[in-house]
């Protein structure tokens, strides 16, 4: 007979039992911050599952490197529209914007 395959969600959570020494080893606000990676790694559970790949640490960190990409491409498309709006007042020759549209 074939080995048994945990669920992905049990995999993830047995990788994050075993960084439990590393975890206490941290600063706490630190802690946190590795708390919120596999929390990040969760919201792929189902793509950890169709990748099925030998070793599942992969997919935790390409899960994790995804919300951050994510996170960042959001993050450059606020920092745009505040440059373009920072253009616009320097523009205006010091008259002031409706402050409704900034």
């Amino acid at each position: 007979m074939g080995r048994t395959v945990l669920p992905f969600s049990r995999v993830l959570e047995q990788e994050a039992q075993e960084w439990r020494k590393f975890r206490r080893g941290l600063r706490k606000e630190d802690q946190q911050f590795l708390d919120r990676l596999f929390e990040e790694a969760r919201l792929h559970v189902q793509a950890g599952v169709y990748a099925s790949r030998p070793w599942p640490f992969e997919t935790i960190l390409i899960s994790i490197l995804l919300e951050h990409e994510k996170a960042l491409v959001d993050l450059r498309s606020k920092i745009k529209v505040l440059e373009k709006k920072e253009q616009e007042v320097n523009s205006n020759d010091g008259i002031p914007l409706d402050p409704l549209k900034l």
